[in-house]
């Protein structure tokens, strides 16, 4: 039952197929858990915060409809989501509302198609990530990139941000079609091959392949999105998981309130929270002082699980944007696919 005089928040996550439900599992147990705490220490202005959940599914049409229920039902704001193409429908759905959207983790750059005061958002963008993955990938010595994309906007997004930046610095980037990969690759002699597809199915049974493939011992799998990031993924494929760097949004180290929150997570989830259940926590830290403040993202500052957050207005995106959120390239270390190595960091500066 809803308490008429608790501040409600909006949620949007994806808790149900073929939405990455594991992330959305994630992102709603820092949400959760902010929100215990906030409570806790005397809700909003004494007030008890609320969340009023909505599954997505990884559906745009869904998740839309749900932003005018959830309207319907008078939210103070919106947040949530992990799916970027979900996202940018929320994010389009509540500027012309007039709702707060604080987006927890999409990255895709153009969360709305004009600027919008209303929209802010805790991920780096994608441009901002992916091109630190592409000096990872320099850096390690691969020039000729293979990349096996699914078709959607967003991975269509990310193989391009990929061949304008390495094109310059002396890289190539080959598309394969996703039912033939292994003989391509093999024709390419690509040394690093990015999965630029869905999770669970077709990367893992991509990985399988490839790894299993004699040709191919010397390829580099990477997945940029952070498919590995996630305890499915060591379930699913053991040690031929391991050894795929991918991108995570966690310093080199947590500082006090990281580590609390983390011991936290860990208890509520039943194993170790991703950085997607970081940046739920933060979403609700950062949603609180607005709402205990009346304040704009522009005056936002606070302290979140990651470092300090503050919003500010970035060239080519037209949401509020954390610039910028830590970043990390991250594997899983072969000898225990249970433990990350980082392999590259940069910094929140």
């Amino acid at each position: 039952m809803t308490d008429s005089s608790s501040v409600r928040i909006g949620v949007l996550a994806p808790l149900s197929p073929p939405g990455w439900v594991e992330a959305g599992r994630h992102l709603l147990a820092g949400l959760e858990l902010a929100v215990d705490e906030v409570n806790d220490a005397g809700g909003i202005t004494g007030r008890p915060l609320e969340l009023v959940v909505r599954d997505t599914a990884a559906d745009p049409g869904k998740a839309a409809a749900a932003v005018d229920d959830l309207a319907r039902l008078g939210v103070a704001a919106l947040a949530g989501e992990y799916h970027s193409v979900v996202a940018r429908a929320v994010a389009a759905r509540a500027d012309a509302l007039g709702l707060p959207f604080l987006c927890s983790s999409a990255v895709f750059d153009t969360l709305t198609e004009q600027p919008t005061d209303r929209v802010a958002r805790l991920a780096p963008a994608q441009s901002h990530g992916w091109r630190i993955y592409a000096d990872f990938l320099l850096g390690a010595g691969h020039r000729r990139i293979a990349v096996v994309a699914e078709p959607s906007v967003y991975w269509a997004t990310g193989t391009k941000i990929l061949r304008d930046y390495l094109a310059p610095r002396g890289g190539t980037v080959i598309e394969l079609a996703p039912d033939a990969v292994c003989d391509e690759l093999a024709a390419t002699r690509a040394t690093a091959l990015l999965l630029l597809a869905g999770y669970p199915e077709p990367a893992v049974s991509i990985v399988r392949a490839v790894r299993r493939d004699p040709r191919l011992a010397e390829v580099v799998i990477g997945a940029p999105a952070g498919q590995p990031e996630f305890p499915g993924w060591a379930a699913r494929l053991g040690g031929e998981g391991a050894a795929i760097p991918f991108l995570r949004y966690l310093p080199a180290r947590l500082g006090p309130l990281g580590v609390r929150v983390e011991a936290a997570l860990r208890v509520r989830l039943a194993e170790a929270p991703s950085f997607v259940a970081f940046e739920g926590y933060d979403t609700i830290a950062v949603l609180a002082e607005v709402l205990r403040s009346a304040g704009s993202w522009a005056d936002v500052a606070v302290e979140g699980t990651r470092g300090p957050i503050r919003f500010a207005r970035m060239p080519g995106i037209g949401v509020w944007q954390w610039a910028w959120a830590p970043v990390q390239v991250v594997d899983r270390d072969p000898a225990d696919p249970e433990r990350f190595r980082v392999r590259t960091a940069a910094s929140t500066d």
